[in-house]
């Protein structure tokens, strides 16, 4: 079974930055899609931004401007490169992936790792 790894994540004062990574467990896996969500309490799990292997990028209202994905095909890794963080980007945050074979889909979730932003 396929695991994705997430690394990145912590605590950080509102205007600062993080980085998160992500990468399959297994490095030879072919990704379509890639994605990072957040989920905070009591909210519904939200798209952040995705990327897929044609380098088509969708990111939420909420962070146009601040967020940044990108991948690096070599490593089968993505990143989400977050700037002018804010208190309302708390949440914890999973990585998504999405491999097509032929007619079928699989997808992948990492198990999250928290970002806390003081105000």
């Amino acid at each position: 079974q396929v695991q994705l790894v997430e690394s990145g994540g912590g605590l950080v004062q509102a205007g600062g930055s993080l980085r998160l990574s992500c990468a399959p467990s297994e490095s030879t896996i072919s990704i379509n899609n890639m994605g990072w969500y957040r989920q905070a309490p009591g909210k519904q799990r939200e798209l952040v931004a995705s990327i897929s292997n044609r380098d088509s990028t969708i990111y939420a209202e909420s962070v146009k401007g601040r967020f940044i994905i990108s991948r690096d095909s070599a490593k089968n890794t993505w990143y989400l490169q977050m700037n002018s963080l804010k208190p309302e980007d708390t949440s914890v945050y999973v990585c998504n992936a999405v491999s097509w074979r032929g007619l079928s889909k699989y997808e992948y979730w990492g198990q999250g790792t928290q970002v806390t932003v003081s105000s």
